[in-house]
């Protein structure tokens, strides 16, 4: 009788499940980045497929044509890039064989420093593990630092195995993975089938759990993060904030063979004359002529993207106009972004400064910034300037974000917008002006930076799960 009613419920259980997923979830154009809506709405963590005894609960695995992909791991699931022969093969119900790879454990404890941000913490993570060595193994994260840490954080995190190396950087199920399954509106149904079945299946990690047995074992404290970015030619070459500056006047000179410029000393204080629309004025090397918030590695995460959305507001309260030679624009991930934001009182701002959604997609990191203007573009060219851009993307290989921006730089968005204001890379924001008030007055980087306090306030009181299930 025990088993019995055991057997009934599980059954009715599974039924509520298979009620979650009886209807194929199609998403039309122009819509977002696969990868974040693939977290923000299609995802389920766990499915329900038919079986000659009854439909049967299995993990949510899959396959895509690009390299991050692996930004599902951040919920729990497990996939990762492959070629197209390959994905088609498995959508005509061929299995996908590999070799069982070593399995990286990384420990990350102790929580972010106040103005420190996910994009931060996934440079510096790049860093660590591109000089680790992890290309073609799987990266596991644990410890008390991913306890607390938000899912966005760990899809941001997720998001750059590709540049980092790994296969995988993986996030066990966990009561953080619930919390956002409801939040972005999927059943309470689908919910309880995830919590049920991985507890079932020893997938749930909880808190205090033993960690598995790794292959090696990685540690980060990531109280030790500082705001950076990283370039100017890959993304695991990670730059301070405070050294940006010297980072940036170093590279100049150095050989190309050490990835630098290999420019001569003599043209170091060069510049170039902008004319435009009647004005004229001058820009040398490290001038900013894109500035771009994109991508899915931060466009995903709420927490960035209100924090750009603040830091614009705050610019433009103090008078603050973004450079005349920089080119902005903002490709949100999905029409969530584009909704919180709005609820949030913060477009406004940021389309004061420039920043006007171009569309939902991928954009700067795969070139698709568009060109220059040409007034712009014809003083690079005519001094040979090492034109810089800062972007909140995953790719600065020179070339690929525009053929005449040598110098290409990572960054979170709110530090995107403050390159904007700036107008160069030249410059150390953490002791000097971004730039002037109305009344001439200096404005630093540190006046305009949110507090964690109102990035979080914001971010509840303006996102709902029907944003989510609507889009």
């Amino acid at each position: 009788e025990i088993e019995f009613q055991r057997n009934q419920e599980r059954y009715e259980f599974l039924h509520w499940g298979q009620q979650a997923f009886d209807n194929f979830r199609v998403v039309p154009p122009n819509v977002g980045i696969v990868h974040q809506v693939n977290l923000e709405y299609l995802a389920g963590c766990v499915f329900l497929r038919a079986a000659a005894r009854g439909p049967v609960a299995v993990p949510d695995t899959l396959v895509g044509t690009d390299s991050h992909t692996p930004m599902i791991h951040g919920l729990g699931v497990v996939g990762w890039g492959v070629g197209g022969i390959e994905a088609e093969a498995v959508m005509l119900g061929q299995p996908f064989y590999m070799l069982t790879p070593e399995v990286i454990g990384m420990e990350l404890t102790g929580e972010l420093a106040p103005g420190a941000t996910a994009t931060d913490m996934v440079l510096t993570i790049t860093e660590l593990l591109r000089h680790e060595g992890v290309v073609g193994k799987f990266v596991e994260f644990f410890g008390d630092g991913v306890v607390g840490m938000k899912l966005a954080d760990r899809a941001t995190i997720a998001n750059m195995s590709p540049e980092y190396g790994a296969t995988m950087g993986f996030f066990p199920i966990d009561d953080q993975t619930l919390d956002y399954l409801r939040r972005t509106g999927r059943s309470r149904q689908q919910v309880e089938l995830v919590e049920r079945y991985t507890k079932e299946q020893g997938l749930f990690r909880n808190p205090g759990d033993a960690p598995p047995c790794f292959t090696k074992v990685l540690s980060l404290d990531l109280a030790t993060i500082e705001p950076c970015l990283a370039g100017p030619k890959r993304p695991q070459d990670r730059v301070a904030l405070s050294a940006m500056q010297s980072s940036f006047q170093e590279v100049l000179t150095a050989p190309i063979s050490e990835r630098g410029f290999a420019l001569s000393e003599d043209v170091l204080d060069q510049q170039s004359t902008v004319d435009e629309n009647g004005a004229s004025y001058q820009i040398g090397h490290g001038a900013v002529v894109i500035a771009a918030i994109t991508s899915c590695t931060n466009t995903s995460n709420p927490s960035v993207m209100v924090a750009a959305g603040l830091l614009a507001r705050n610019a433009v309260e103090r008078g603050l106009q973004v450079a005349p030679h920089v080119k902005t624009s903002l490709a949100p991930g999905s029409r969530v972004v584009t909704d919180y934001l709005d609820r949030a009182g913060l477009t406004k701002s940021l389309k004061q400064l420039g920043f006007h959604v171009v569309g939902y997609g991928c954009t700067s990191c795969i070139g698709n910034s568009g060109p220059i203007p040409p007034p712009v573009a014809e003083a690079v060219t005519s001094a040979d300037l090492v034109a810089s851009a800062v972007i909140s993307g995953n790719r600065n290989f020179e070339g690929r974000v525009n053929a005449l921006v040598k110098a290409n730089y990572l960054a979170s968005p709110p530090l995107v917008v403050a390159y904007a204001l700036a107008g160069t890379v030249d410059l150390d924001l953490t002791s000097e002006p971004l730039g002037l008030d109305p009344e001439g007055n200096p404005v630093m980087l540190s006046e305009l930076w949110p507090s964690g306090e109102e990035i979080d306030q914001i971010v509840e009181s303006s996102m709902s799960a029907e944003m989510f299930v609507n889009q």
